[in-house]
């Protein structure tokens, strides 16, 4: 027996097992206090998430090294009245903005609006040092409190703009974390309960999973500190779905092959020992699959996006090493009486226990007609995949959340009596020479509301442009590509466009870059292990494009639950990050269900053996399945549109994966394709025709129709 066979088969041991306790008793210990300063390392500024190479990003270096701003994100303080701004009104901005000048040194002057209804103020915040974030969204908290402090009756006051949405965006993640944990965690132990119908069983997955969890957040955290990993809100959330519901998928498996062999053996330790042999190949090819697929987004250029590939990939691995150890010894400590009122005894003798249940019915079903069922399938998948092109990119600043913060009702009252745009102006930095030549070309454009007075420092100009649209939406964002064009074609090739709206732009150019890379070298990833893993070509292929398709039917599916929802627009990263998620996690089910089958192809046959695989697999991973989709919506609890639509499409991708293309496209497909699938390779090269499994098949075979053999 090799090293990595011994070592796996450790939580089995009647000694090692509590060595294996132990370790990991010392491991939640120290990970503990250490994965519990995570929240404190994440940046959720837009700045740390964009590439170098963006001009945008260009643009906050020249500000920063030529006028001294440095990377600043305006705080908008809106005082408005519908009656009229009056004295009183005006003294109280007035004030404000002599005791908000601690923030930003010397403050613009009020900006009195045309109707005389409101008054702006504008706020300059800078980002500096490595919790320059954190204490700009201290200083948008006091701003805010202070600016609501004293207000005259009748006065409406709000704070908006960049910093204004930054800081409640920072709430959105910094202050839900343990709502999110508890609701995860709730979910899952439901799932378990109806899944086990034990009072016991249960807890011991939700136990592994939560040390993963732990352990995890303590090795991001690592990271972070040591290795300069981006890591952000979005990333920290789903790392903690990701390792309850794909460690609980995990546990799932394993658990239902160790009662399997209980059922055979007398010696808990010895079923155990059977069971980590038998699954292990599928669990670590899984997490294999889902690692490397999250891997590959190291070649995006978004930091953010870049980033959360190690993030995730941590959890996976974690999940896999604590659900393929630690349970495993918790499980052989406590002995059978955990599984009461079901104690699984010793009733099969032989390789072929008895088939029965629902799965078994199914199969049997799929294999009387397997070409109309895997073409219904695949034709009901396509015509979902159909409302994708439905499907529109682009969340401005009153779209980011579900529910409405203060930015967004104060966009709202500056848009009624300003340009909406004056929150977030753009900046322009050019060659002093060609200052004139710069503003000529941009004024007149359309979506430009008005320019500033030039500032030149040496031989660089700035001058910031007002936009009549919402900052970072759509149309805001057009009117910066006809700006850049403008200004690069007719004025200076060298000149740099910045803002908030011009980094909205580059994400979202970026981020498609990203996916027209990212998402081919995550097919051909996950093309090449299920080769090594099924030693075969067909099956790869034809697994892989179920894949893609289950993918492009949830996607469109997805569309229309948006609009149901009233969230009609999507995040730009929505279609990367929905298709690595539900074709690394996807492809998961697939690969239990068909390493299965190649196992009793072996036995018995083909036909036979995809008929059994998805029969004797069939109700636990529907209960993975539904975990999993489960645990991705918990992420609506957020109240952010990103999340919310990434846990409605990874759940509804999941259920489409577990309740179609599973036990219907998958299954038929293979017994359509015939022996031909597992090609170049024969699992059924080694079986001995006088054996009971080759009786078996003979019969199994006897009882099939033509268009299955």
């Amino acid at each position: 027996m090799t090293l990595l066979k011994k070592l796996a088969l450790l939580p089995a041991g009647n000694r090692s097992k509590w060595v294996v306790l132990v370790l990991w008793l010392l491991l939640a210990g120290a990970a503990g206090p250490l994965g519990a300063k995570l929240i404190g390392a994440q940046s959720n500024d837009i700045t740390a998430w964009l590439p170098k190479n963006a001009e945008s990003t260009k643009a906050l270096q020249i500000g920063r090294d030529r006028f001294g701003i440095g990377d600043t994100l305006p705080a908008t303080v809106v005082y408005s009245r519908p009656a009229g701004i009056t004295d009183q009104d005006t003294a109280k901005a007035e004030q404000d903005r002599a005791a908000f000048a601690r923030f930003g040194g010397a403050l613009p002057p009020l900006a009195v609006a045309d109707d005389h209804r409101a008054v702006l103020l504008t706020v300059p915040l800078t980002l500096q040092g490595d919790d320059g974030f954190t204490k700009l969204v201290d200083n948008v908290k006091t701003i805010r409190h202070d600016a609501h402090a004293a207000a005259p009756a009748g006065l409406d006051v709000q704070v908006t703009g960049p910093a204004g949405a930054a800081a409640d965006q920072a709430a959105v993640y910094g202050g839900v974390d343990g709502t999110l944990l508890l609701a995860t965690v709730a979910v899952v132990a439901i799932l378990l309960i109806l899944t086990y119908r034990s009072p016991l069983l249960w807890l011991l997955p939700l136990i592994s999973v939560g040390i993963s969890a732990s352990l995890a957040n303590a090795v991001v955290y690592l990271l972070v500190q040591h290795a300069g990993l981006v890591v952000n809100g979005q990333s920290t959330s789903v790392l903690t779905v990701l390792v309850f519901g794909a460690g609980t998928d995990y546990a799932l498996l394993l658990i239902a092959r160790y009662r399997e062999e209980l059922r055979r053996q007398a010696d808990r330790h010895e079923a155990m020992r059977i069971a980590l042999r038998r699954s292990l190949p599928a669990v670590v090819a899984s997490a294999t699959t889902v690692t490397l697929g999250l891997l590959c987004l190291l070649a995006a250029q978004m930091n953010s996006t870049r980033g959360l590939g190690p993030v995730a990939a941590v959890g996976i691995v974690v999940a896999l090493v604590s659900i393929t150890t630690l349970l495993p010894a918790l499980l052989v400590i406590l002995g059978r009486w955990l599984f009461w009122p079901f104690v699984p005894r010793p009733v099969w003798t032989g390789a072929a226990e008895p088939e029965s249940g629902l799965w078994g019915r199914i199969g049997s079903g799929v294999a009387r007609r397997p070409r109309p069922i895997w073409l219904v399938s695949a034709l009901a998948l396509a015509a979902c995949a159909i409302g994708a092109l439905g499907l529109h990119t682009g969340l401005s600043q009153n779209d980011v959340f579900t529910d409405k913060p203060e930015s967004v009702t104060g966009q709202a009252v500056l848009a009624a009596h300003y340009p909406a745009g004056s929150a977030a102006p753009l900046d322009i930095y050019a060659g002093a020479a060609q200052a004139d030549r710069v503003t000529a070309s941009v004024q007149g454009l359309p979506g430009v509301a008005s320019l500033s007075a030039v500032q030149t420092s040496g031989d660089w100009m700035h001058v910031q442009v007002l936009l009549t649209d919402t900052p970072a939406s759509k149309a805001a964002e057009a009117t910066v590509g006809r700006i850049r064009t403008a200004v690069h074609d007719r004025a200076d090739a060298g000149a740099l466009i910045g803002g908030s709206t011009a980094q909205s732009l580059d994400v979202a150019d970026t981020t498609t870059h990203d996916e027209r890379l990212v998402m081919p070298l995550v097919l051909a990833v996950v093309l090449l292990v299920l080769m090594v893993l099924l030693r075969a070509l067909v099956a790869p292929v034809l697994l892989l494009a179920s894949v893609v398709l289950s993918f492009g039917a949830a996607l469109g599916a997805s569309v229309l639950l948006f609009r149901a929802l009233g969230h009609p627009r999507s995040d730009e990263s929505l279609p990367l990050m929905g298709f690595l998620f539900l074709v690394a996690l996807g492809v998961d089910y697939t690969i239990f269900m068909m390493t299965r089958a190649r196992e009793e192809a072996g036995r018995i046959g083909h036909a036979a053996g995809v008929v059994r695989a998805l029969g004797v697999t069939g109700g636990v991973i529907t209960s993975a399945g539904l975990v999993l989709a489960a645990t991705f919506s918990v992420l609506g609890v957020l109240p952010a549109v990103s999340m919310l639509q990434l846990g409605v499409l990874v759940a509804v991708g999941v259920l489409l994966d577990t309740l179609v293309v599973r036990p219907l496209l998958v299954p038929a497909l293979s017994l359509d394709v015939g022996p031909r699938l597992w090609w170049p390779s024969s699992p059924t090269a080694g079986r001995i025709p006088g054996s009971r499994a080759g009786a078996e098949a003979r019969a199994g075979a006897a009882a099939e129709p033509d268009s299955v053999r």
